[in-house]
């Protein structure tokens, strides 16, 4: 049997180089396997990547349990149009210190390390480098890279523990993360496209502005939700920034789009908000189904509907 070439073959594009927290998501993605997968340097090239049509999707960061979301991804989501979240995946996060063959603990003064890697890690290199100084690296591998090939003059990197599989280097200490049930959630994003079906298991999520900045004007944007009984497992402030005080919402919701009671918060979220993106429905990375009081039950939503239809018709009441 002859391999597809690569102009049969999907491209997805990921932070790269190979090794990163972002390649190993991308690996729990069946429909991936076997395709290319083009390392990038940040989330912006991911996303131009697909919007360009030079990538079919791509994998980026988008929250952590640690740190919360991650802005530049938040931020890229909301303002780059036609691009649709269609997966969630989860990826167990730790860190080890690397140095170049030969290197000591005592011979640290410097540390290449993402800032996000590095800030997981801060309780760990107070207690046992505390004069070390901090060097800014692009991804948790690219600390690695520029250790190695001197473009970053450091002495040692904090990075992911499968390091030593792809670079002839030392672990000087194990498990350095602050935090050993630290999780990093990743999105499948693609240009847009209709949902995939529900599967009882879902999670929505979209990007509201308010109209205008008064009181009471978060709460009637989360009454949307609260109403029909939604569940919402994320929502984070982004500055707008065209001046100060106006911000959007990314808003993670429990539930599907095809729901009823979902469609019609997020019909009350479009009449109230000068500006909702909707970045998709999808199967949430646990697979938790999502439960719903009787009250908030899908058959409700559309009694209540043909209720009304058979008011406007006038149909006679039963």
């Amino acid at each position: 049997m002859s391999l597809p070439s690569d102009a049969e073959r999907r491209t997805y594009s990921y932070l790269g180089p190979a090794g990163t927290f972002t390649e190993a998501a991308l690996a729990q993605v069946p429909e991936a396997r076997g395709q290319i997968w083009r390392p990038v340097h940040n989330v912006g090239e991911a996303l131009s990547d697909v919007t360009s049509g030079r990538s079919d999707a791509a994998m980026i960061a988008i929250e952590n349990s640690v740190d919360g979301g991650v802005t530049t991804t938040l931020d890229a989501l909301a303002t780059m149009p036609g691009l649709r979240i269609v997966g969630e995946y989860l990826v167990p996060v730790s860190f080890v210190l690397v140095a170049s063959r030969g290197t000591t603990l005592a011979d640290v003064r410097r540390i290449a390390a993402h800032p996000v890697a590095y800030a997981q890690s801060h309780l760990w290199l107070q207690e046992s480098l505390p004069t070390h100084e901090h060097v800014p690296a692009a991804s948790n591998v690219a600390s690695t890279i520029g250790l190695l090939d001197g473009s970053l003059t450091v002495e040692a990197a904090i990075a992911p523990p499968n390091i030593t599989e792809h670079y002839d280097i030392d672990v000087l200490a194990d498990n350095i993360g602050d935090n050993a049930n630290a999780v990093t959630r990743f999105v499948l994003v693609s240009r847009v496209v209709a949902p995939v079906p529900p599967t009882g298991a879902d999670k929505t999520t979209v990007i509201a502005e308010l109209p205008d900045d008064r009181p009471g004007s978060l709460l009637e944007l989360l009454e949307q939700f609260s109403t029909r009984g939604i569940n919402l497992g994320l929502i984070q402030s982004r500055p707008i920034g065209d001046t100060m005080g106006r911000y959007r919402f990314i808003i993670d919701a429990d539930g599907h789009v095809q729901d009823e009671r979902m469609a019609d918060a997020l019909m009350g979220v479009r009449r109230f908000s000068p500006r909702i993106v909707f970045l998709g429905s999808y199967p949430r990375a646990d697979r938790q189904v999502v439960h719903y009081s009787d009250r908030y039950a899908d058959e409700l939503f559309v009694e209540a509907r043909d209720w009304l239809r058979g008011i406007l018709t006038g149909e006679p009441a039963e």
